[in-house]
């Protein structure tokens, strides 16, 4: 390994797990992104001094989902839950040969249908949404494609249509067929 040196940062050069890296960045573990390596492990001041805020926004890659949306989400996966729950409950009394065993099966038979209703609320309400609060669409390069090939036949339609007209009446000669006005010119 090579100590020493400068990166492409200009950042003198440590050894690192990975080899040679610049001593005053390092790769957020699973992201990839680089950041500036701190002092103290604790969150302390950075290596030049500067202090950045707890709080970074980052960008998404997904949008996210609206409150309504969300709203039945947490409630199908609460209920999706204790559906499970009680689920096993009833297989181990059912093992156990329990009295609860009955009751608890067909409570359970009960919170699946309740469940599936939560699944599909979640989906009813999101094209609910949908619906009406529009979605912003960002078309895939086939659609762009297909509408840029739409708009130069359109245009092409237009020169052809003008061409075969001539040229308009006002500026212009006037048009073939046109009753051309009658303009006396005074001679002087």
């Amino acid at each position: 390994m090579v100590s020493g040196g400068a990166c492409r940062y200009g950042h003198a050069m440590g050894e690192g797990r990975a080899g040679t890296r610049c001593a005053s960045r390092r790769v957020r573990a699973g992201t990839g992104r680089v950041t500036p390596k701190m002092d103290h492990e604790d969150g302390g001041a950075y290596l030049d001094g500067s202090r950045r805020s707890l709080w970074q926004e980052e960008p998404v890659a997904r949008r996210r989902m609206a409150d309504p949306v969300r709203t039945a989400a947490v409630r199908a996966v609460i209920i999706a839950a204790l559906t499970l729950i009680q689920a096993m409950v009833a297989f181990f009394c059912t093992m156990a040969g329990a009295w609860f065993a009955f009751p608890a099966v067909l409570s359970t038979v009960a919170s699946t249908v309740v469940a599936t209703w939560a699944v599909l609320d979640v989906w009813v309400t999101r094209q609910v949404w949908v619906q009406r609060n529009g979605v912003r669409s960002q078309p895939s390069s086939t659609a762009r494609r297909l509408r840029r090939e739409r708009r130069q036949a359109r245009r092409e339609a237009r020169r052809t249509r003008k061409s075969r007209e001539g040229p308009s009446h006002v500026g212009g000669a006037p048009r073939e067929g046109a009753a051309s006005p009658a303009v006396t010119v005074p001679h002087t």
